[in-house]
C-alpha cells in the first residue's frame, strides 16, 4: 500500500537518462509511471496487461474559475472550438480520425480543469495522441466557426435551463459559494456567451494552453516510454518549444478560503409538476484528510437504497421518487448537499425531513452496521469503477492536478476502512451546525407558498 507524492520537479529524461519514476504496482499487474518532459509537460500512464484498448487524456489545469472579467465562458467555448479545426486538420478530419477506427473522443470542462480525451485500440494510440496534441496546440479558432459555436453553446445552456433539476443544482452552487469564482456556472451565462469576443477566447487559449500547464494521462494497453516519446514528438512537431529542465506550473493552493454563501431559502419559480430541492452548506476542500469520512457519511445518509434519506423520505413516507446526498470538493472550497424531488404540495414537509435526517446523524451518529455497509459499498464501488481504462486515466489526471498524491487501490481501500463512527458523527455535527442554504425550484413565488 502506498501514497506517492507527485513532485513538480523533472523526474526523468527521455534521451537515454534515468528510467521514468515508478509510482505504483496495482492489482492485476498494472504499473503506474510518471515523467516530466522538457517544457514541464507531465505524463502519467498506467499500463494494464491484457488490455487491447487505451484511453488518452490531455489535461489543462484551467477551468471556469480561472476566467477573468470579460472572459467568462471562454473555457467551455474552447472545449467546443478545439474540435473545429487546426492548422493541419479540418473539423471533419478530426472527427473522422476517431470514427474510422471505432474510437471515441470527447472533452469535458470543469471548474478547475479541462480534459480532451479519446479511447481507441492500443494500436491506434499514436494516432489519438497526434490528433489531440494537434487540437491542443494548433486550434485555429476560426471567427466564423466561433460565431456558429456561440449559437450552439447558447442552445446547450437553454437545454440545461429547461431542466429544473439542473437549474436547482446550478443555483444552489451559486448561492452556497457566494462570490467565490467556483460559484460561477461552468458554461457561462447566456449574456456572457453573447458578449465574450473572439479576442478574449483567443487570449485565454494562449495564456493557459502552454507546456507547463499540460498534463497527459493514459491507461490501458501501452508502454510508458513510447507514450512519452509520442507526446514529445507531437508537441514539438506542432511548434511548441519544450525547454529542457522547465518546471510545470505550481498546483493550486490547497489552503481553504472563507466562503460567504447566501444562507436561507432561495426560490426560483418554474411552472413544473415537481419541486426540486437542495439543502446544504460549504464543506471540505479536495485535499482534506476527512474526505474519506465524507464519503462514508454520504453513503449512510444518502448514498443508496438503504440510506437514511431513501428509507425515511421515500420508502416509509412515499414523499419522493429521488433523494440523495453528495459533496463536491475543490482546491480551496467545497460544499455538501442533500437533494429531493417531490410534489409541490409536499415541499415544506420534505425540506423539514431532509434537515431532520442530517440533525439526527449529528446527534446520534451511525451504527456499527451502517458503518460496515457503507465501507462495503464504497470499497466495491471504488474497485469496480477502476475496471476500465477511462476511469484509470481520469484518476491519474485528478491525482496530478488536484492533490499531488497518487493513492493506489489498496491504500484507498485502507483509508475507507479506517474511518470510524466517531469521525462520521463529528463531521455530521460540523455540517449540521453550519448555516444552511436551501434552493427550491418549483411553481412558487416565495417561501411562504410551501412552508410546512
Amino acid at each position: 500500500m502506498s501514497v506517492v507524492p507527485l513532485p513538480l520537479v523533472p523526474t526523468s529524461r527521455l534521451d537515454g537518462g534515468a528510467d521514468p519514476t515508478f509510482i505504483s504496482g496495482e492489482p492485476g499487474g498494472a504499473v503506474v509511471r510518471r515523467s516530466v518532459l522538457p517544457g514541464g509537460v507531465r505524463v502519467l500512464t498506467e499500463a494494464m496487461p491484457g488490455q487491447r484498448s487505451a484511453t488518452i487524456g490531455f489535461w489543462v489545469g484551467v477551468g471556469s474559475r480561472d476566467e477573468a472579467d470579460g472572459e467568462h465562458g471562454s473555457t467551455h467555448f474552447l472545449e467546443h472550438l478545439l474540435f473545429k479545426g487546426t492548422t493541419k486538420r479540418t473539423a471533419m478530419e478530426i472527427a473522422s480520425a476517431f470514427d474510422e477506427v471505432g474510437g471515441e473522443s470527447n472533452a469535458a470542462t470543469a471548474k478547475e480543469n479541462t480534459c480532451y480525451y479519446a479511447r481507441v485500440l492500443d494500436s491506434d494510440l499514436p494516432m489519438a495522441i497526434d490528433v489531440i496534441a494537434d487540437m491542443v496546440t494548433s486550434a485555429v479558432l476560426d471567427p466564423e466557426e466561433l460565431e456558429q459555436e456561440r449559437d450552439v453553446i447558447l442552445e446547450e445552456i437553454a437545454m440545461d435551463s429547461d431542466d429544473p433539476a439542473d437549474v436547482a443544482h446550478e443555483q444552489f452552487v451559486e448561492a452556497v459559494l457566494g462570490n467565490h469564482p467556483l460559484g460561477r456556472p461552468i458554461g457561462g451565462t447566456p449574456q456572457a456567451i453573447r458578449d465574450v469576443p473572439r479576442e478574449s477566447v483567443l487570449a485565454h487559449y494562449r495564456r493557459y494552453y502552454q507546456p507547463g500547464e499540460l498534463v497527459v494521462t493514459a491507461a490501458g494497453g501501452l508502454d510508458h516510454d513510447v507514450v512519452c516519446t509520442l507526446v514529445q514528438e507531437a508537441l514539438e512537431g506542432a511548434g511548441w518549444v519544450l525547454v529542457e529542465g522547465a518546471l510545470p506550473v505550481p498546483r493550486r493552493s490547497a489552503e481553504p478560503v472563507p466562503v460567504e454563501g447566501k444562507a436561507g431559502v432561495h426560490v426560483i419559480r418554474r411552472a413544473v409538476e415537481q419541486a426540486n430541492i437542495l439543502i446544504g452548506c460549504p464543506s471540505l476542500v479536495a485535499t482534506d484528510e476527512r474526505r474519506f469520512v465524507m464519503s462514508v457519511l454520504n453513503a449512510v445518509l444518502g448514498g443508496g437504497m438503504s440510506s437514511r434519506l431513501f428509507q425515511e423520505v421515500r420508502e416509509k413516507r412515499g414523499l419522493v421518487y429521488s433523494t440523495y446526498s453528495f459533496s463536491a470538493s475543490y482546491a480551496d472550497a467545497g460544499y455538501f448537499a442533500m437533494y429531493a424531488g417531490c410534489s409541490p404540495a409536499k415541499t415544506g414537509q420534505v425540506i423539514e425531513l431532509l434537515g431532520a435526517e442530517l440533525d439526527r446523524l449529528a446527534s446520534g451518529g451511525i451504527t456499527d452496521e451502517e458503518l460496515r455497509k457503507a465501507v462495503g459499498q464504497l470499497s466495491g464501488g471504488l474497485v469496480m469503477a477502476l475496471e476500465d481504462s477511462s476511469s484509470r486515466m481520469s484518476r491519474l489526471g485528478r491525482s496530478e492536478l488536484v492533490s499531488g498524491e497518487f493513492f493506489d487501490v489498496d491504500e484507498s481501500l485502507a483509508r475507507i476502512r479506517a474511518v470510524t463512527a466517531r469521525e462520521v458523527k463529528d463531521l455530521a455535527t460540523e455540517l449540521a451546525a453550519a448555516p444552511r442554504t436551501t434552493v427550491v425550484v418549483g411553481p412558487f413565488d416565495r417561501e411562504a407558498d410551501f412552508a410546512a
